[in-house]
């Protein structure tokens, strides 16, 4: 009965009015996506496209670990926010880059081992790998830039101001999207000018989300001030840190997993893989614009220590996290074949991702539970329980099924992907369930 008491408050305008500039940005980023698949699958030869997905995805797999600068800094800037600590604000975000900026240094200063470890898990064929290597050796200088972005948006969806990630992430595919057109289709410079067009779209979006942060700062009437964590405060943010750093190595395992493994069954079913992957990726960036949302408001209340208020909002977003999780089981079914149509000609890649596209059909509602309570477990800065739920969903979700069944080749892949989102979902919400039967929410 409590649900339906949560449904009839009026949380719906403000929770969507901060959700509506993520959702609507990051669409555009799986867009991105579907721009570098459109341009490089309509090239002559597989290993074109095989080779980017293989280098794109390499990349992917390394920014997407650093996701805990930004899911980090939203939870424990939401929380100041609630709490009205200024103090604590300028604290988070000055530690928060500093650590965006040693990790991106790491990975641009490992790289050569970095594309050899890809090598040798993937073996792919000659081709494919210098496709590979020649996106992955410029695409990884963007790192600075792309970390300090993450910290930057975590801060100010934190302070509850969703236009400015928007702006940002809009901006970013914008300027990546011309780019694309103009130095692949225009200047014929194939992988390498769609991993210049990336390049330059990053050090472009962290001149703009500097400015952005600047104004928004000025608005609210703050004058910054350079001030340090203390030893409490800093050994909480280093945990929060490290925790949310594991879920997230354990997330990428799996996806990298998936486009390592695909390389060895062949170039079509990689490249056929790649194409699907942005079907998930599309409906992850916009499950994750609520996800967003109910992180800011969740850490919010938790810092006001309102607990009503913090059910409140997880019970409206999961109901419009379910509605958004139908539209795109319908979007799939319907329009599944054109949209892969719209990737690729090459009919060998088309026919592979056509058996493999009821998998993509079914992904969006059994996933939604698994984004939305990521949000949730953000917003209470509870970096512990989202790391448990991770590694057991990986192990008991992933990686049995894949070993159980792989001789069904790319379809043992995605029923272990299915598993996956599906644990991820359950363990997430039997730990708010406990949190909550414990009176613990906002400890």
């Amino acid at each position: 009965m409590k649900l339906f008491h949560y449904l009839r408050t009026p949380y719906h305008i403000p929770l969507l009015t901060l959700a509506a500039p993520m959702i609507l940005s990051n669409i555009s980023v799986p867009l991105l996506g579907l721009v570098d698949t459109a341009v490089i699958g309509h090239l002559s030869h597989a290993h074109y496209l095989a080779g980017i997905a293989l280098g794109s995805g390499s990349i992917a797999l390394l920014f997407w670990l650093a996701s805990f600068l930004r899911m980090s800094t939203t939870g424990e800037i939401a929380q100041a926010f609630g709490e009205q600590n200024q103090a604590r604000s300028y604290q988070s975000l000055l530690a928060s880059l500093a650590i965006a900026m040693l990790f991106a240094l790491t990975l641009v200063a490992s790289s050569p081992f970095l594309l050899d470890m890809i090598e040798r898990l993937a073996k792919p064929s000659v081709e494919v790998m210098e496709q590979a290597s020649l996106y992955f050796s410029i695409r990884i200088y963007s790192a600075p830039a792309a970390m300090m972005n993450l910290v930057l948006l975590g801060f100010m969806l934190g302070l509850q101001y969703g236009k400015g990630p928007f702006y940002i992430v809009l901006f970013t595919n914008l300027v990546n999207i011309i780019l694309d057109l103009l130095f692949v289709i225009g200047f014929e410079w194939g992988v390498a000018g769609a991993a210049w067009a990336s390049v330059i779209a990053d050090y472009s979006a962290l001149m703009l989300a500097l400015y952005l942060t600047a104004a928004l700062l000025k608005r609210k009437g703050w004058t910054f001030a350079w001030l340090m964590p203390n030893r409490a405060h800093l050994l909480h943010l280093l945990t929060l840190n490290k925790d949310i750093f594991i879920r997230s190595l354990v997330l990428q395992l799996c996806f990298s997993f998936m486009t390592f493994y695909g390389a060895r069954l062949g170039e079509n079913t990689l490249a056929a893989n790649a194409v699907l992957l942005n079907f998930l990726m599309l409906v992850s960036f916009a499950m994750d614009g609520i996800a967003y949302a109910v992180e800011a408001k969740v850490g919010q209340a938790k810092g006001a220590k309102d607990v009503e208020k913090l059910k409140a909002w997880v019970a409206v977003s999961t109901l419009w996290g379910g509605l958004f999780a139908l539209l795109y089981c319908f979007v799939f079914a319907l329009f599944g074949p054109s949209i892969i149509g719209m990737l690729t000609t090459i009919p060998s890649v088309v026919d592979t991702a056509l058996v493999y596209l009821p998998w993509l059909i079914i992904l969006p509602l059994i996933a939604m539970s698994c984004f939305l309570f990521d949000g949730v477990f953000v917003g209470l800065t509870r970096a512990r329980e989202m790391r448990n739920s991770m590694i057991f969903s990986a192990l008991f979700g992933f990686f049995l099924p894949v070993f159980l069944l792989l001789d069904h080749g790319n379809h043992a892949l995605w029923l272990a992907m299915t598993c996956f989102m599906a644990l991820r979902g359950i363990t997430l919400i039997y730990g708010y369930r406990k949190l909550d039967a414990q009176n613990s929410l906002l400890k």
